[in-house]
């Protein structure tokens, strides 16, 4: 990989626009002299070029060097792997900026919507900002096919991850130096989701968001695979579904649920449904309680261990009571019904249950723990040097 400067030209800047490219040898020397005078003439912020290309096999690299020795601003930064996302974040975790952003080579979005985008970050009013083509107020022209296909893919984004930005996956966005230092450690994908999944960790993080109508026209040399990028864009949905802290206390309730059943059936026998019912559950409740701790809130470490497992207990008391309640209903209902009926029967009551375990195992058993993480070595650093130079 090719790193960008350490002299003169990694001076302190308010903004980095960086173009991320792969095989444009055609669009990029035109592209890159349109932006060059655009920022040049009169933009009210100190600015740099980075045009990061990521592997690319053609004439790419030279016309980049070339740009970079002819234009000042221009710094060109390559990567021998592929990967939009991959480009961006090597672009912007080596950034001197204020605020970092990207756009597409293409130059679909107009330029004049790059003030807007980034003058709120530099005033500290947001945190990240990215260009809107389904904001009010903005124009799109462009195919009925991509219309169809941007529109689908962020009424999925609604309904599986309950973002509230509009549009994810227009190539113009920016974001200050403070929050790529908190984001970009844990955004995983370095493709074409990687603006969405950075756009729904902010909004998880409670990072202010703000969103600029921009106009818009379809590049129809595009280069980009829609098909295979739409499956990748899916999977990263799915991913980011399941990454949350209800998906994950499902995942560990289903497979305590899986225990429960088989160790109820196994004891029935010998025990009786109740005490096969309260062995059971004390079993599970114990592993649940430990999964849950790790896996769905994050807690590690051996702190506070023995009062969390305390305090699991007394919700395992909770989870009992309204079992055997269920069971004693049963069996004065149906005194002769089979034991799996009574399974059934259980499983209910405990499904029952769940809503009030998560809720206390949230509010009450873990919160200590989750609210004192350690803070991210890289964010006060990032936040200081934000300081001093705001």
């Amino acid at each position: 990989m090719t790193h960008l400067p350490a002299g003169p030209e990694r001076r302190r800047v308010d903004v980095d626009v960086v173009v991320p490219v792969y095989n444009e040898q055609a669009a990029l020397e035109r592209s890159i002299r349109r932006l060059h005078a655009f920022l040049s003439d009169g933009f009210p912020f100190s600015w740099r070029i980075v045009v990061a290309d990521n592997a690319s096999t053609d004439r790419t690299p030279e016309v980049a060097r070339v740009l970079a020795a002819e234009l000042p601003g221009v710094l060109h930064l390559r990567l021998e792997r592929k990967g939009r996302g991959l480009a961006l974040r090597e672009a912007w975790s080596s950034s001197p900026a204020r605020v970092v952003s990207y756009m597409d080579v293409d130059l679909s979005t107009d330029l004049r919507a790059l003030l807007p985008l980034v003058a709120p970050l530099l005033s500290g009013h947001s945190d990240v900002a990215i260009g809107s083509r389904l904001a009010h107020g903005a124009h799109v022209v462009r195919g009925p096919k991509r219309e169809v296909i941007s529109r689908s893919y962020n009424t999925i984004l609604h309904a599986a991850l309950r973002v509230r930005f509009t549009d994810a996956q227009c190539g113009f966005k920016a974001v200050t130096r403070e929050a790529a230092a908190q984001l970009l450690p844990q955004v995983r994908d370095d493709g074409w989701f990687f603006d969405t999944e950075l756009l729904v960790l902010a909004g998880r993080a409670g990072l202010r968001i703000h969103e600029v109508p921009v106009d818009w026209v379809d590049d129809p040399d595009s280069r980009v695979d829609i098909v295979h990028t739409a499956v990748e864009d899916l999977k990263g949905v799915a991913r980011l579904a399941l990454a949350t802290p209800i998906a994950r206390f499902a995942a560990v309730g289903v497979l305590s649920t899986v225990a429960y059943a088989l160790l109820f059936l196994v004891l029935r026998a010998p025990l009786g449904a109740g005490g096969a019912n309260a062995l059971a559950l004390a079993l599970t409740a114990v592993a649940n309680t430990a999964a849950n701790r790790r896996v769905t809130f994050g807690v590690q470490g051996r702190a506070g261990l023995l009062r969390q497992h305390a305090a699991g207990a007394i919700v395992f008391g909770l989870t009992l009571g309204l079992t055997a309640g269920a069971l004693g209903v049963l069996h004065g209902l149906a005194p002769g019904a089979s034991r799996h009926v009574e399974l059934a029967v259980l499983v209910v009551a405990g499904l029952a249950a769940t809503i009030t375990r998560y809720v206390a195992l949230k509010t009450w058993v873990f919160a200590t723990a989750r609210h004192q993480r350690p803070i991210p070595p890289e964010l006060p650093r990032a936040r200081a040097e934000a300081a001093s130079n705001a």
